[in-house]
């Protein structure tokens, strides 16, 4: 080895140590005689000390060191003259006095600065990606990510689980996103893709008896980019046989709550999980991966709205929508521009308008007099009425009052928003606290108007409630799941269900879903084959461990946790792909680019 020791591991007690090191010189201060460097490695820096008199060689090469060399050097680990220690590093109480030094390799100078936390326009940094995993934080992203990935390791080898790799190219099967297709050379007009996920293969797992598998997968979809989300990214895939629903949450729940306890023990984490049904999310929360660190819960007011003469509200009802708010705590106060922004917000996803109703200063809500309120809409409304409104929703004299009125799917989508938005202005939600749950009880199918046809709410593998199964048949509207995902702090971590295992079952949510038994032989044939040989009833749950990495680095954007990710557009930009390739290797996979 190159070096004896990790410049981050000396501390108080090699005090007198011999140590050779190896990094980067991180900062360089020459003191007039003495030169200074705090030398970088993985582990984190420690100050070297060369001086001319003790050391003049060494102090004759450190003259020509520059940010970001790597060098060697020999040295004494020795405690830091009083007055001069370190407290915000964990080796600022001590430094190497530096006998021998070398240039390992001398270094340009970076397109930006590695020592510090200033601001790096995105693009640069995933051009000169390998220059920003210097940095501490991306490399203590990257530490937690490690350390994520082995805790799940050993938990789930603790659990009886075997870990079983599936293969990168397979048969194209779509049913969500779009694949990433790879043309076969031996095979001309052919092609393989790669997996938007192991689903089937380790459903085919289950069939051939290995009853609790998983993997770290990864996984490949070409679908439309945004924060958290990559065109190839990395999954916790695990399946079990001889399971129903709560075993499978169980686990979930206990496998995550070790992982947080373990691994990122600084965060407040909220137990047990609670489990709500899909409904109850959609009508309480406006959203299928609530935030539960703040309340700010929906409220109905259909029935009150009937009462007005209000004709958004009443349009909306006769047309067979509903009447919702969302309490915007001490927000009364808010300017023109600030209740355009929110109105702005609601149309831009669906909403025909906002309404807002400010509920100025007053010793109580009974209390509140015409004058205390602002609103467009007053006149359509009787101060009982307008009262009667507030009750309901839970609000007070300084509130800000959101109400939408229209189709029910619209209104809580856009109260969701909203009511997602203010927890974030009002910093309502604590950023030391996870708040899990499981969402449970989706519906089935959901109709398709462009293709005329049902589609499956998760995929299609995914069993219907037993009671459901008739529905199938007469009402596949009215159809559930055993479908549940487990989100976090607004973010959707997991999501999983218990699978069909009857072949008939299969073939007819198949048939549902636009295909004949002909077309579902061609495409699924080898799953339908296998029903054919003894299928236990299993399920499992996959979770994003990008996503999760975000979360527990307190991350913004999943590109922050992943070494080499690709840009909004899907580009890498430190490797120039996607990129052309040669005439001779389109015509050897039997391709032409067409214009």
């Amino acid at each position: 080895m190159l070096k004896s020791r990790n410049c981050g591991d000396l501390r108080l007690t090699d005090d007198g140590s011999q140590v050779t090191l190896a990094g980067w010189v991180h900062r360089r201060r020459d003191h007039g005689g003495l030169i200074f460097i705090d030398l970088r490695d993985r582990s984190g820096f420690v100050q070297v000390v060369f001086n001319p008199e003790s050391a003049p060689e060494a102090h004759r090469v450190a003259e020509t060191f520059r940010g970001e060399w790597v060098v060697g050097l020999t040295g004494q680990v020795g405690v830091r003259p009083e007055g001069t220690e370190n407290s915000r590093i964990p080796t600022g109480g001590v430094e190497v006095l530096a006998t021998e030094a070398r240039v390992m390799s001398q270094a340009k100078t970076p397109p930006f600065y590695i020592n510090d936390d200033q601001p790096v326009d995105e693009a640069l940094r995933l051009e000169y990606r390998y220059l920003d995993l210097r940095k501490e934080g991306m490399q203590r992203n990257l530490t937690l990510r490690h350390r994520i990935m082995k805790h799940i390791r050993d938990f789930l080898d603790a659990r009886g689980f075997i870990e079983v790799e599936t293969p990168m190219m397979i048969k194209s099967t779509p049913e969500g996103a779009r694949d990433y297709l790879v043309p076969s050379r031996v095979s001309p007009g052919e092609f393989y893709a790669l997996p938007q996920s192991p689903q089937q293969l380790k459903q085919l797992l289950m069939v051939a008896g290995m009853e609790r598998y998983y993997q770290i997968a990864r996984c490949f979809r070409d679908e439309d980019l945004r924060a958290d989300r990559q065109p190839e990214f990395t999954q916790l895939d695990l399946e079990m046989s001889f399971v129903e629903e709560k075993d499978v949450l169980d686990l979930a729940e206990e496998l995550f709550t070790s992982l947080v306890e373990t691994v990122t023990p600084e965060f407040k984490l909220l137990k047990p999980f609670p489990r709500i049904t899909f409904v109850e999310a959609m009508e309480r929360y406006g959203s299928d991966k609530p935030d539960l660190r703040f309340g700010l819960e929906l409220s109905e007011l259909s029935d009150l709205a009937l009462e007005t003469d209000l004709g958004v509200f009443r349009t909306a009802i006769n047309q067979g929508g509903i009447v919702k708010g969302v309490v915007a705590p001490g927000c009364a106060d808010y300017s023109r521009k600030e209740l355009d922004e929110l109105t702005e917000m609601a149309k831009s996803r669906g909403a025909k308008g906002l309404v807002t109703i400010a509920l100025g200063a007053a010793p109580s809500l009974e209390s509140l007099a015409e004058e205390d309120v602002r609103s467009a809409v007053k006149k359509f409304l009787t101060m009982e009425q307008l009262k009667g409104i507030a009750k309901r929703m839970g609000g007070s004299p300084g509130d800000l009052l959101l109400i939408v009125a229209g189709e029910e799917a619209m209104t809580n989508a856009v109260l969701g928003h909203l009511r997602q938005e203010l927890g974030h202005r009002l910093d309502l939600a604590d950023p030391d606290t996870l708040a899990f749950a499981f969402i449970v009880d989706f519906p089935l199918m959901k109709w398709s108007p462009e293709e005329k046809r049902w589609d499956s709410v998760h995929h299609p593998f995914t069993s219907p409630k037993d009671q459901d199964i008739p529905f199938l048949d007469s009402a596949p509207e009215t159809a559930h799941s055993k479908q549940y995902d487990m989100v976090c702090n607004g973010w959707e971590l997991a999501g999983g269900s218990i699978r069909i295992h009857d072949r008939e079952v299969q073939l007819k949510v198949f048939k549902l879903l636009g295909y004949t038994e002909e077309q579902a032989l061609e495409r699924f044939g080898h799953l339908l084959r296998a029903f054919e040989y003894g299928v236990p009833p299993h399920g499992g749950i996959a979770s994003g461990l990008d996503r999760v990495v975000m979360v527990l680095a307190k991350m913004d954007n999943i590109r922050e946790v992943i070494a080499f990710p690709k840009t909004q557009s899907a580009a890498d930009l430190m490797m120039g792909a996607p990129s052309p390739v040669s005439k001779e290797q389109l015509e050897e996979l039997h391709l032409q680019i067409r214009p």
